[in-house]
């Protein structure tokens, strides 16, 4: 997982960790950390089930990581570790089947029919991660949590309701039911919350969670942007709020939408069957394998259709050589889309994937499937799953192996070391 942009705090702990509060849970209620030094690796081959256990990494001081002894070291360690590079295992309470990084903050869910099935670790300045009560005040919430932490949501049938999937922006959190919508937590001073918008409303210590309305069926999927969100519905149909200035909710204008608001322009009448978006830019695949974008373009993202460095409506972009899309991600300044062949295209500014002679381009550039493992002993190899991060790229293929390159800022590609990668390198223990 790579945390980023963390927001300072005015007061400093001892140890040079800026918090103003913090929490741990008792040693009789947590999970028991392993008593070692080392990570603890497993891996999943061609023929090895998964075994749903929860892998952290990358900058770890805000407690993101949810292990607590990174950020307060125990009697085992001397000082804190301010960046863990290589996959660690974090022990949960639950099966895991969704987790989401912000920017600082940590949300993890599980699908069981228990009442407890969300937590979260990390800053909670803006209460990203709901309101974590303190031991010495229910008035008051924690800051930052350093370990995973449960989240109450106000379910009506709890122990019937299960959690899809979570999403996590800049500072604030979405939460997919299969039976009770969508609920949102943390800033919304730009609508990202789908709820109205509260002059100076203070966000620090709130027991707000919302429960958003407005769509015209079912939601299916959720993503969160830097300050605005997107929806799909199970009718291929997409919602967007929050922050606009980029166009990135693609409605048409460039304000601010404190509700979800149904996104056309090429989008109309097109059912869509994935949706993406992490900074300022946002992309759509549709079920016929094509792949529409809209928002900040500053980067190339979207410069098959504009010079413009933003558009503020959906428009279909055209792929030559890309075949049918299934796939779509975008990060901060790149893009990367995945083919019914298992193929993965890159294109935008950064760290590509094809080595430092490539750092930007406006049209796709395939990505060698040689780089992902295949070869005339494994000539079937092909990704399956592609993500990127704000400056990074991941991808998972059918042996069950993970690829990361690009930045690696903060050790946030879990490769073992704080260099840069500039073609895919695999993720192993080291």
């Amino acid at each position: 997982m790579a945390l980023l942009c963390v927001r300072p705090c005015s007061r400093h702990m001892s140890a040079g960790l800026q918090v103003c509060s913090y929490a741990t849970l008792s040693k009789s209620s947590r999970p028991q950390e392993k008593d070692n030094s080392g990570p603890v690796f497993q891996y999943v081959g061609q023929h090895k089930k998964p075994n749903h256990k929860v892998f952290v990494w990358g900058f770890s001081f805000t407690g993101a990581l949810g292990i607590p002894s990174f950020v307060v070291p125990d009697s085992g360690r001397k000082k804190p570790r301010k960046y863990q590079l290589t996959p660690y295992r974090l022990e949960t309470e639950k099966q895991i089947s969704s987790a989401a990084c912000g920017y600082g903050f940590t949300l993890i869910a599980s699908s069981t029919k228990d009442v407890t099935k969300l937590w979260g670790m990390g800053l909670n300045k803006d209460s990203q991660l709901g309101f974590q009560r303190t031991q010495n005040s229910r008035h008051h919430s924690y800051d930052y949590m350093l370990e995973p932490s449960p989240v109450a949501l106000p379910l009506v049938e709890p122990q019937q309701t299960r959690l899809v999937q979570v999403a996590c922006g800049r500072a604030h959190s979405l939460v997919l039911t299969d039976r009770e919508g969508v609920f949102s937590m943390g800033n919304n001073a730009y609508g990202q919350c789908g709820r109205r918008i509260i002059e100076d409303e203070v966000y620090s210590g709130s027991h707000v969670i919302h429960k958003i309305d407005g769509f015209s069926s079912r939601v299916v999927q959720v993503a969160c942007g830097q300050d605005h969100s997107l929806f799909l519905t199970d009718t291929g149909k997409v919602f967007a709020c929050g922050w606009g200035a980029d166009g990135q909710t693609g409605l048409g204008h460039h304000k601010v939408s404190s509700s979800p608001v149904e996104v056309e322009g090429d989008l109309a009448g097109v059912e869509v069957q994935q949706i993406s978006t992490y900074g300022d830019c946002s992309l759509a695949v549709s079920k016929d394998g094509q792949l529409f974008g809209w928002g900040n373009s500053e980067y190339l993202q979207l410069a098959s259709v504009t010079e413009s460095t933003q558009i503020n409506s959906p428009r279909l972009l055209p792929l030559k050589g890309c075949g049918k899309v299934v796939q779509a991600a975008c990060g901060g300044t790149q893009v990367a889309v995945l083919n019914d062949k298992g193929d993965v295209f890159v294109w935008g500014y950064g760290i590509l994937g094809k080595g430092p002679k490539l750092s930007e381009s406006s049209t796709p550039e395939m990505i060698p499937s040689t780089l992902f493992g295949r070869s005339e002993f494994n000539p079937s190899v092909v990704v399956t799953r592609v993500r990127c991060g704000l400056n990074h790229f991941a991808a998972v293929t059918d042996r069950g192996e993970l690829f990361v390159w690009g930045k690696n800022v903060r050790g946030c590609l879990g490769i073992g070391k704080r260099d840069d990668q500039y073609f895919p390198w695999r993720v192993r223990q080291h």
